[in-house]
């Protein structure tokens, strides 16, 4: 199954992509996307469903806002340098063990939803990404277990600020956390849909030029080694997120660096998992954001 969710930001409601690309409202399943949803076996329920249900689903109109596939998840785990190129492109050396970092879900918006470039930014960069959404709650989780806990999939453009990242002390999270800055989906795309997870093209263009273009057979630390190993220190909740890294072709990476500006149309997309398009707005004062 293809989850979305769609509808004005903040009231969206849940549907389903079909493999026809037409998608359909599910809001008499009577749940959204939630922790709860998963942690209650809502997909096979939600698959039970559909199979009686599905042809008095509505249909909803290809111009309708899509926004994030999941509501707000408890977290969204970010794995940095995961892939050996990007970490041969920053200058870093392979880790050792995956490096962690968080987002803040506020920064959590739908796909095609504006990217905000922050008060005070000069550097805002662009990585696309894999994130792997945690079906069940799990700690310490083996590796040969780990896949057992996987939902689905769902691409993310984990945007960064570097100078917030990079140049004003601390952890990561500063430069990763600001409103707009994790675009989810079109769709949630459950695990079945997905034959190879570590074999999945991903690219990401800015005003029509490809600047990454890689596969996840790229990783340093694959699917189930990061899950057991998050896990080691964390409980994984139903509906959390996991983005998995971005491949080499970052702004950062450039030489001299190439960072957005207001008017930039980011485009991005995931074998399997669809597109999303963001275009770079200034931030101004009393602005909401989606």
């Amino acid at each position: 199954m293809k989850l979305i969710r769609f509808g004005e930001a903040g009231k969206e409601k849940p549907g389903i992509q079909l493999n026809n690309e037409k998608r359909i409202d599910v809001s008499d399943f009577g749940e959204d996307y939630t922790e709860q949803f998963f942690e209650n076996d809502g997909l096979s329920r939600l698959k039970t469903w559909l199979e009686k249900e599905q042809a008095h689903c509505t249909e909803i109109s290809p111009e309708t806002r899509l926004g994030p596939p999941t509501l707000r998840p408890s977290k969204l785990v970010c794995i940095g340098l995961n892939y050996a190129k990007h970490a041969e492109e920053t200058g870093a050396d392979l880790p050792k063990e995956p490096i962690l970092f968080f987002k803040a879900t506020s920064a959590i918006v739908g796909p095609n939803d504006d990217i905000i470039i922050p008060k005070n930014s000069t550097k805002t960069d662009w990585e696309v990404e894999l994130g792997v959404v945690i079906g069940k709650k799990t700690s310490y989780v083996e590796e040969e277990d780990a896949m057992d806990y996987v939902a689905g999939y769902v691409l993310h453009n984990d945007y960064s600020e570097r100078a917030f990242q990079l140049e004003r002390s601390g952890q990561w999270v500063k430069g990763k956390s600001c409103d707009t800055f994790a675009p989810l989906g079109p769709f949630m795309a459950t695990k079945e849909e997905i034959k190879d997870p570590h074999n999945l093209n991903l690219w990401l263009k800015v005003n029509g030029e490809t600047l990454q273009n890689s596969n996840t057979s790229d990783f340093v630390f694959n699917i189930p080694q990061v899950v057991s190993y998050i896990s080691q220190f964390m409980t994984l909740l139903p509906g959390d997120i996991i983005s998995t890294g971005t491949p080499f072709g970052v702004g950062l990476g450039f030489k001299p660096p190439r960072y957005l500006k207001p008017g930039d149309v980011v485009e991005l997309g995931i074998d399997g998992l669809g597109t999303s398009k963001q275009t770079a707005k200034a931030y101004s004062e009393g602005e909401k954001t989606a």
